[in-house]
């Protein structure tokens, strides 16, 4: 109730009461409507005022976002290539060790064995061109010792084979 309204309660007696209780729920019913009609009037505008603070928080909200997940990107691309690093150290540390437990044990290294295997190529390349180089006397000598060879030799050659 009103001030107006309180203020006319007290003034008056029951009858007057009533009416006075009447006029306050008439101005309620009035003022309902009123706030009805202003709502239904303002309501369209209110709700594009609020369509576009939640599109402006949607683009803030968003801008964050992305500056953090840039952040974040920055910071893992520095912390694979810190692991990378690492991995690198840790890889050829392995490798010295390994190297030099296999060196203990006698084993060639990558090295010797290329070494070798060039070796294994030049005494071959030269055992080729010595082969090359005797094989063309041999035919030479076969025919010769054939036709040195006297007919009883031949005939003791032939009965042994049989």
């Amino acid at each position: 109730m009103t001030r107006k309204g309180i203020e006319m309660v007290k003034k008056s007696d029951n009858g007057d009461f009533v009416n006075t209780v009447r006029e306050s729920a008439q101005q309620i019913w009035l003022a309902g409507l009123g706030a009805f009609a202003k709502a239904q009037a303002e309501g369209g505008k209110v709700f594009e005022n609020l369509v576009q603070e939640g599109t402006t928080i949607q683009r803030k909200t968003q801008a964050a976002a992305e500056e953090k997940f840039g952040d974040v990107g920055a910071r893992m691309s520095d912390m694979s290539a810190k692991a990378g690093q690492q991995w690198d150290k840790f890889e050829s540390i392995f490798e010295d060790r390994t190297a030099r437990a296999l060196s203990r044990l006698g084993v060639p290294s990558a090295k010797q064995v290329e070494a070798l295997e060039a070796r294994i190529d030049a005494l071959a390349a030269q055992l080729a061109k010595l082969e090359k180089a005797v094989a063309p006397a041999r035919p030479a000598a076969k025919r010769s010792a054939a036709r040195s060879a006297t007919p009883a030799a031949k005939s003791g050659a032939r009965k042994r084979a049989v």
